[in-house]
């Protein structure tokens, strides 16, 4: 039966990649405008009241056209891969790609939160913690091809010691980036 389907799992697989690669470019982007949009209040006026304008749309554009879509079809393509061949949810790596991805959707939809409350200028995060969640999703982003690629020969403790450097190599980085932004005076 899954030679006859297989034509059809390729083209699912194909789309699957093409807008997992979009949503994570939405995502990324996403965070980069909530991060701006944040460092906009330290404006004086009128830049302030523009750019925050601005980001409000920008934001919007971006969730509603891009992220949202890409992230629908990128799990409804993964869901028909998965019914076409469902001898891969009896895998060990497709179990821990799938808890994977559940974490990705949560980040996902933790971001159309900020969406809104950006939108109603209610600032909960600084630039500086959105510089951490924006890392986030690297992380989620690395696991996932990592466990994709690696499948069944991956050593799951050493692959999770790996994502843990990954992740703390990122903070580092980004702890970084921000005493040069201070010592700029930025």
């Amino acid at each position: 039966m899954i030679e006859t389907l297989l034509p059809y799992y390729q083209y699912f697989k194909a789309v699957h990649i093409v807008f997992v690669i979009s949503w994570m470019a939405g995502l990324f982007y996403i965070l980069s405008l909530f991060i701006y949009h944040t460092e906009a209040n330290d404006k004086p006026e009128p830049e302030k009241s523009i750019l925050q304008k601005q980001f409000v749309k920008m934001e919007a554009t971006l969730w509603k056209i891009i992220a949202t879509p890409a992230m629908i079809i990128s799990v409804l393509a993964g869901a028909s891969m998965l019914t076409l061949n469902q001898g891969l949810l009896q895998a060990d790596w497709m179990l821990v790609k799938l808890a994977f991805v559940v974490g990705l959707l949560i980040y996902h939809f933790i971001c159309q939160n900020i969406v809104k409350q950006l939108k109603n200028n209610q600032y909960k995060l600084t630039s500086f913690q959105l510089r951490l969640w924006r890392e986030l999703a690297t992380i989620f982003m690395i696991a996932i091809v990592f466990v994709v690629i690696l499948k069944s020969a991956i050593n799951w403790i050493y692959g999770l010691i790996g994502i843990m450097g990954v992740a703390m190599a990122i903070m580092i980085a980004v702890r970084l980036y921000k005493n040069y932004r201070k010592k700029r005076g930025e």
